[in-house]
């Protein structure tokens, strides 16, 4: 009994996982996978606009110094007349000589006051913007320091998930890879215009590999919103390398509005085809996986968008 009840354990403790679970489990990894792939694209578009923030407030340093040194020699110069010709201030002027001196000294002074003034707005308002100004530039350079960091941190997290999925699909299915079949999409749809040039690019593609790496927009590789940016690239669009960004892009349009070359979201903004018609997509499905024209069902989409 002893022995038969080890050899139960010893079973149970090394059996292989099902073909069922082994499907979960890479469609999980996968999953996750392609968040964290998006929010590296999505990173990579902060990083570029925080570059050039930080360009543009570079550029606007040196003149802000060079008003500053203008406007400082302007308070220098004012400074320096009034003590050399004698002149006090209003307390100074209330406290001594007669009346009528005291009347002449508030005139003469309230006129030096005013032809003055602006010179020590200017240099005021100068010195505010200079010092805002180089206070944003370290602001931006310390972020754009974190955004690099945090760049790093998120490849590394996509190489460890790109192993443990590849070495899941191997365990299932023999291969970490699935080869795509010459012509599985069929013939592009005549369709007219821009949409048309869009679509005509994404059945280029189909059967290439889907990629989920470090943003990968062709010409052998895409991951989903790669795909779709560059589909529109070649119609003159310019959409962002991010399936959220891209939803923001576009315009907004009802299931029964989709027409050939609008874009299809997935899983909060996660996953985003190209609407080819027929009720069909042409998506870079997942890592290790080709990309495919496939029914817009896939799963149940979170919205859709139109090209602007």
């Amino acid at each position: 009994m002893a022995l038969a009840l080890t050899g139960s354990m010893a079973t149970s403790a090394h059996a292989a996982p099902s073909e069922t679970e082994l499907k979960k489990k890479i469609d999980t990894a996968s999953d996750q996978l392609e968040d964290i792939t998006e929010s590296y694209n999505k990173l990579k578009i902060d990083l570029a606009k925080t570059g050039t923030d930080q360009k543009n407030l570079a550029a606007s340093i040196a003149p802000a110094k060079a008003k500053l040194l203008v406007a400082s020699a302007q308070v220098n110069n004012i400074a320096a007349t009034s003590y050399k010709q004698g002149r006090v201030g209003p307390m100074s002027a209330m406290l001594g000589g007669e009346q009528g001196g005291l009347i002449e000294r508030m005139s003469y002074l309230d006129l030096i006051q005013k032809s003055n003034q602006r010179d020590i707005d200017a240099y005021t308002n100068t010195t505010q913007t200079f010092n805002e100004r180089s206070a944003a530039l370290k602001t931006t350079q310390a972020k754009q320091a974190a955004q690099l960091a945090e760049m790093d941190a998120r490849k590394k997290k996509i190489e460890g998930d790109i192993k443990k999925l590849r070495a899941l699909r191997e365990q299932a299915y023999g291969s970490a890879t699935e080869k795509g079949v010459s012509g599985a999409a069929g013939t592009a749809p005549d369709i007219s215009g821009s949409a048309g040039e869009a679509v005509d690019y994404a059945y280029v593609q189909a059967n290439k590999p889907a990629y989920y790496g470090y943003g990968d927009s062709g010409p052998s590789t895409f991951d989903c919103s790669g795909l779709t940016m560059m589909a529109w690239k070649q119609a003159g669009k310019s959409l962002p390398h991010n399936a959220a960004a891209q939803y923001s892009a576009t315009a907004r349009i009802t299931k029964s509005q989709l027409q050939p070359g609008d874009l299809v979201f997935y899983r909060s903004l996660g996953h985003v085809g190209i609407y080819v018609g027929g009720g069909m997509i042409i998506d870079a499905s997942r890592e290790g996986e080709p990309i495919k024209k496939r029914s817009i069902n896939i799963m149940t989409p979170y919205g859709y968008g139109r090209v602007k």
